[in-house]
């Protein structure tokens, strides 16, 4: 493996981390009711948007033809707004483990879109990499039922995270060459300004019903980290993985997030490591090692 690609690898596994760090933290910011849903994905966008051009001051400027920003702006309603926007939704309404249960669908998503729109060859140990992932990922979720009493809709919810796969899947694959153009920071500053600006007509009646008094440290606290580390963080080191990576290699690094949320159940006392689990681990990293060296992938570069 090339030292491009192991950082392509480790970059991927840093945003896949703190992605699965997310899903409770999301859960314990909107227990309350006091922040909506919209609210925290506003928190998001802006102040990611925010962070990458204060980042931007910092490095060499780029010019963005108008056409471009056009392009920038489809991408950040993909890959953020609709991206972001369905996941807190559906993990509003559904528990975290069911959620990141549901993120493992989106490689499945990727290898299809993948083919038919770049033309992507799928190799059978392509295919059966994805398989024995998605296989360990079941193990470890449905081995680990919910303890979760505030999952008002799960079903919508499920689906609602889908969408929000299925979302981030497109943009990957529709946007893989296009993001050679321009540095990952320009890429993030535009994108990220775009899906905040596209978000207002929900977003300002939404934070006008807001009782910002109201809003505990502790919920202060888990919006800081969803905006810094598994927004402005984790996007920096997605974006450097998908400039080195295939779209399927990518998206079989959501594989990883079960793995972090049920590591977070037992440091938190609230869960056990057994021997389906330690299963579950070993089918879904053999799945990244079978995708990440199919043949069809290095033929294809």
């Amino acid at each position: 493996m090339s030292d491009l690609n192991l950082k392509g690898h480790l970059a991927m596994f840093g945003a896949n981390l703190t992605w699965g760090l997310m899903a409770p933290i999301v859960k314990i910011v909107l227990a309350s009711g006091t922040v909506a849903p919209m609210l925290l994905v506003d928190f998001r966008m802006a102040g990611a948007a925010l962070l990458f051009w204060l980042t931007s001051l910092f490095m060499p400027r780029e010019h963005v033809p108008a056409r471009d920003k056009l392009l920038l702006c489809g991408a950040g309603l993909l890959g953020i707004l609709c991206n972001q926007g369905c996941f807190v939704l559906g993990v509003s309404m559904t528990s975290p483990s069911e959620a990141s249960l549901v993120t493992t669908t989106m490689p499945m998503w990727v290898m299809l879109l993948a083919w038919l729109i770049l033309r992507e060859p799928i190799s059978l140990k392509k295919a059966g990499g994805i398989v024995i992932g998605a296989s360990g990922a079941l193990i470890l979720m449905l081995g680990s039922p919910s303890q979760s009493t505030n999952a008002s809709n799960p079903m919508l919810g499920d689906l609602i995270i889908l969408t929000a796969q299925l979302s981030f899947a497109l943009y990957l694959t529709l946007y893989r060459n296009f993001i050679r153009k321009y540095s990952l920071v320009t890429l993030m500053k535009w994108m990220f300004l775009s899906a905040a600006i596209m978000s207002l007509p929900i977003s300002v009646p939404v934070a006008a019903a807001t009782d910002w008094s109201a809003i505990s440290p502790v919920e202060w606290g888990g919006i800081a980290t969803v905006v810094i580390c598994a927004t402005y963080i984790a996007y920096i080191c997605v974006m450097t993985g998908q400039k080195l990576l295939r779209p399927t290699v990518i998206g079989i690094y959501n594989y990883l997030q079960p793995i972090v949320a049920t590591a977070i159940g037992i440091s938190l006392g609230i869960d056990s490591f057994t021997i389906p689990k330690a299963i579950a681990v070993v089918l879904i990293f053999s799945g990244v090692w079978l995708v990440t060296t199919s043949r069809a992938l290095a033929s294809d570069k």
